[in-house]
């Protein structure tokens, strides 16, 4: 019963925050100090868009660590097929937008095939080094430009004359906002379903035991490999919404240092949570952008030359609170939240029970 209660609650609570981010274009709210400006400028705007793109991403990495425990260095190669692919292909063929994604989706299912096949040959720290070696891959190809396909170092500029027209400019950025909603939803809605699948329980035992799962005449291997293909399915897609937000393709969207960026957010909100994945996700994202303005600021200029110089770069700010959280947070964000609670249920239990001993003996 309070599981059932407990599930009410929390699909109600759900409903209801949609429902506010739904809305929140429409409204004039203000955060200083997190957001640019009122919730309805454009540039507030893209920066929610953003951190809801990077929640999803968070999300499916969620799918590799925390559900398959697969420690993967490689999972940019995906975003970036999404965001190259589909730029190259709006390009270079004159088709409408859902056939280039859907072309886009088609060359990402049969890379992350191929690259899965191969790596799930192996596990551990031995399958990091593979991802990372195809993700170095896929770097060095978009640096080297071939044929001007990639455009090196300086990417490339989305070509707009495809695409709907309420996708094209700063103001239509509320549209693009709301894209980046959905889009955050349905990963969370497929993921969790992934999840509580049978395939997903697999998963998750095979995390935990593999020998055992192989004892028991399951294959731990295609198991793998499926969440290995829906994860970077599911990102690669983030990566073409991705690129309608930035109008461009940029070389880091191929890069190990995203995969850690997504690695470091999934230890933030809290590994094998998947509300913790989006957590993690916006609040490294909003940090991220905010240090870079705080990084720019005077303030940080007037300081001494022993403070001014770590605390102008925003990385060694974020690193630093990477290490805090791994070492005094464990479980995360949503862990020492839930820990936070137990606590106070417990003190509460504790109270009831000296309540019941007192009006006993009084009695």
């Amino acid at each position: 019963m309070r599981l059932t209660r407990g599930r009410v609650v929390g699909a109600a609570a759900g409903v209801v925050g949609i429902v506010f981010l739904v809305l929140l274009p429409l409204l004039n709210l203000s955060l200083p100090g997190v957001l640019p400006g009122p919730t309805y400028t454009p540039g507030s705007l893209q920066l929610l868009a953003m951190c809801m793109l990077m929640a999803a991403a968070a999300l499916t990495y969620h799918l590799l660590l925390g559900v398959a425990g697969l420690l993967s260095f490689g999972h940019a190669l995906y975003f970036g097929a999404g965001v190259y692919g589909l730029a190259i292909t709006l390009q270079n063929l004159d088709i409408p937008l859902l056939p280039a994604m859907g072309l886009t989706l088609l060359v990402v299912i049969v890379l992350a095939h191929v690259v899965g096949s191969i790596s799930l040959r192996v596990s551990g720290i031995p399958f990091a080094m593979v991802t990372l070696a195809f993700a170095q891959a896929g770097s060095v190809v978009v640096g080297r430009n071939p044929e001007g396909a990639t455009g090196g170092d300086e990417g490339l500029t989305l070509r707009t004359d495809n695409l709907p027209d309420f996708l094209v400019g700063v103001v239509n950025t509320r549209n693009l906002y709301w894209l980046a909603l959905a889009v955050l939803v349905a990963v969370f809605i497929i993921v969790t379903w992934v999840q509580s699948s049978r395939a997903g329980h697999v998963a998750a035992a095979v995390r935990e035991n593999e020998l055992r799962v192989r004892v028991l005449g399951l294959q731990p291997y295609l198991v793998k490999l499926l969440i290995f293909v829906v994860s970077a399915v599911l990102v690669s897609i983030i990566g073409m919404v991705f690129l309608l937000l930035q109008s461009g393709a940029v070389p880091r969207a191929v890069s190990a240092d995203l995969t850690i960026t997504l690695l470091v957010m999934v230890v933030l909100g809290g590994v094998g949570s998947r509300w913790g994945a989006v957590i993690g996700g916006v609040f490294y994202t909003i940090l991220d952008q905010r240090l870079t303005t705080l990084a720019n600021s005077d303030a940080i200029d007037a300081l001494p030359d022993i403070l001014r110089v770590p605390l102008s770069e925003p990385l060694f700010i974020l690193g630093t609170l990477f290490i805090l959280v791994v070492l005094f947070l464990p479980g995360g964000l949503t862990g020492t939240a839930q820990r936070l609670a137990q606590r106070r249920s417990r003190r509460g239990g504790d109270r009831v029970q000296k309540s019941r001993e007192i009006l006993e003996e009084a009695a």
